[in-house]
């Protein structure tokens, strides 16, 4: 055997072998987000990896910029595997409403796996508005002298892009308000700080479940199955549907591909865990755990899908 095959295969069997034996230590999953949809999903399923896998999966809030400051942080970690980034899909919009980033969004990360699909958005208002559908609604928005504003985790997001789209296509304008985070931004909608909102349902739900708001739609293909009786804006007469977006696993580039196996796998265990999969239901979650290969495909998908919403939203790198 020549000694450069004698390498190459003393690499493998090193890298199989620090796969094997990890985590032999704490990971640290930073959350690009404040307290909401990507925490909750977060510390539910890193719960679960730590009963697994024998070593603390630590949850560390790191909100700002549209998940910008939590993402870089990730980026400049070692490609260990002990520091992994929880997202939601803002991480694909950045792009297209940031004229520079901090990183680079598709050569500093690995996508190690989807954990959640939402499905759809719910639109939701405060208890002080007095709509209860969203014909009502649109009637009240387009009163002349009223003044509505809407709370998002940031600019560019999941949510504030279907509120800009929704704008353009009923004709009305609200005043955008943006928040650190999913939880804020729906406590804000809560304590009546503005008066409408999409959101994703993990946030949303509690809010909703004990009467703090009033959800008047919901824009996916059917109605969602944690909230069966919202009915869907195709029902109430308004042709708009957005997808609820995502969150999702990833590490920095050159994590040794068998870690990121490895943590795959573990997801995806998780996820057909009773206990686990009953939480983010409830929550309006839906379990995906893809394959890295999988979700690599569907992150460069959603890239240019997401680049089209923002240049119909007319939202302009700033």
């Amino acid at each position: 055997m020549s000694r450069s095959a004698a390498i190459f295969l003393a690499c493998i069997a090193a890298a199989g072998a620090q796969a094997q034996n990890y985590p032999n230590k704490p990971v640290r999953v930073v959350v690009a987000a404040a307290t909401g949809g990507p925490d909750i999903v977060a510390r539910v399923v890193g719960a679960q990896l730590q009963q697994q896998l024998g070593q603390p999966f630590v949850i560390e809030n790191q909100p700002g910029a549209n998940g910008i400051v939590g993402a870089q942080i990730v980026a400049k970690a070692a490609p260990d595997g002990y520091t992994l980034l929880v997202y939601s899909s803002g991480f694909v919009i950045n792009p297209f409403v940031y004229k520079s980033l901090p990183y680079d969004t598709e050569k500093d990360f690995t996508p190690v796996t989807n954990l959640v699909s939402n499905g759809g958005l719910f639109f939701a208002v405060a208890n002080s508005i007095p709509a209860k559908n969203m014909q009502e609604f649109l009637e009240y928005a387009k009163k002349p002298g009223t003044q509505l504003a809407y709370s998002t985790p940031g600019v560019g997001n999941t949510w504030h892009l279907a509120m800009e789209v929704f704008d353009n296509l009923t004709g009305i304008k609200m005043t955008h308000i943006p928040y650190k985070g999913g939880g804020p931004a729906t406590a804000a909608l809560a304590a009546g700080e503005v008066q409408a909102m999409f959101a994703s349902p993990p946030p949303l739900m509690p809010h909703y479940k004990s009467g703090r708001v009033r959800v008047l739609a919901f824009t996916g293909e059917k109605r969602h199955p944690a909230a069966p009786e919202i009915a869907t804006m195709a029902e109430q007469g308004i042709n708009y549907k957005h997808d609820g977006g995502w969150f999702a696993m990833f590490a920095p580039a050159g994590t040794p591909p068998e870690i990121v196996d490895k943590l795959w796998r573990e997801v995806h265990k998780a996820m057909q865990d009773p206990g686990v999969r009953d939480r983010l239901v409830k929550i309006g979650a839906e379990p995906v755990a893809d394959s890295p290969a999988d979700f690599k495909k569907f992150v460069q998908a959603e890239l240019k899908a997401y680049a089209e919403q923002a240049r119909l939203a007319g939202i302009k790198p700033e």
